[in-house]
């Protein structure tokens, strides 16, 4: 589930500064972490800096534990065969990582990354592997393969993890519980576009938010505009990592059943959800499940909403979207079905 730059761009909050309440505070800091560029704003808060301070140490600390790639990472180290005692934060997202594999019968499986690798979207240094090659490493592919054992683990040897396919979601959910318990009601956490919404925009209307046309080759050309409160949205596209071999093009999102990039019509699909968490791994799980299995999946559901682009310039949204849900730009001629339940 390696996304180190799957969601730069996808997602822009567009209401940032317009709209503003006269007088108020606004404080905001860029920086780099979790293989994108964050950004955190919050609003009206008089002591803004030093939380967002302490905002920037919580990712930087959760990033340190979580890369696949940093030497020093607890995520590093289990798949190098070492034994490790997990960190509280490793073995809370790892608990829950592997609940959403379950949940997902596997859509979302977080030892897909040797199969990722070998695709070589974590080194840009794209190949198409053999079949001889994808079935070996499909036998390491199964979540039920980790076992965490009183909150220490060791992996079977071949198995490899990657949770970058929900440490945004619960970075920013860490976040947001950390700048409400500092007092902060009005903020906004994009996490290299992966968006938290806390509380209302300054003015006090719902945040908008704009969802990436995926047959634009510009990630600033919006094809809608989802409008929330409270709630986090996430997208998954494979417009924005991919490579094309023998006029083939291929996508960074993987089948864990066939170890292939996924071709089911889609090209997008954004979660909604007061989950970050959830909305991150499910907005890739979806994308896996196509758009029968995603509608299918919600309706077990009370706890998302979901928009599904499809690569024929279709959209379709659930209907908990209906009232918050907007085409953006010329999107007159747009197929929009809402799925309900």
């Amino acid at each position: 589930m390696m996304r180190t730059a799957r969601l730069s761009a996808l997602l822009l909050a567009l209401a940032l500064l317009a709209g503003c309440a006269p007088g108020s505070r606004e404080d905001t800091v860029h920086f780099t972490a979790m293989d994108t560029v964050i950004q955190l704003s919050v609003y009206g808060c008089d002591h803004g800096e030093e939380t967002l301070s302490e905002a920037r140490q919580l990712i930087q600390e959760l990033d340190g534990l979580l890369s696949t790639t940093d030497e020093d990472s607890q995520i590093h180290a289990l798949n190098q065969g070492e034994t490790v005692a997990l960190a509280q934060p490793v073995q809370a997202l790892l608990e829950r990582a592997l609940a959403l594999c379950a949940d997902t019968g596997g859509a979302f499986d977080i030892t897909i990354y040797p199969v990722v690798r070998a695709w070589g979207f974590t080194t840009d240094s794209h190949q198409v592997p053999t079949q001889e090659e994808l079935s070996a490493l499909l036998a390491r592919v199964d979540y039920r393969q980790v076992e965490p054992q009183g909150g220490t683990l060791t992996l079977p040897q071949g198995v490899e993890l990657d949770l970058g396919g929900v440490a945004k979601g619960y970075a920013s959910q860490q976040v947001a519980q950390l700048l409400r318990e500092e007092g902060v009601d009005c903020a906004l956490i994009d996490l290299g576009g992966s968006i938290q919404a806390i509380g209302s925009s300054p003015d006090g209307d719902p945040w908008s938010v704009g969802i990436r046309d995926p047959r634009s080759d510009s990630p600033e050309d919006y094809a809608a505009v989802v409008r929330v409160t409270d709630q986090a949205v996430v997208t998954s596209g494979m417009y924005e990592r991919y490579f094309e071999q023998d006029g083939v093009r291929y996508g960074h999102i993987i089948d864990p059943d066939t170890g292939y990039p996924v071709d089911n019509g889609l090209a997008s699909v954004t979660v909604v959800s007061p989950d970050a968490t959830l909305a991150d791994a499910l907005s890739t799980a979806l994308f896996v499940m196509g758009r029968d299995g995603a509608a299918q999946y919600w309706r077990g559901r009370e706890d998302f909403e979901f928009v599904l682009m499809g690569e024929d310039g279709s959209i379709a949204i659930s209907e908990g979207l209906e009232g918050s849900f907007s085409l953006a730009g010329e999107q007159g001629s747009v197929s929009l079905e809402v799925i309900r339940r």
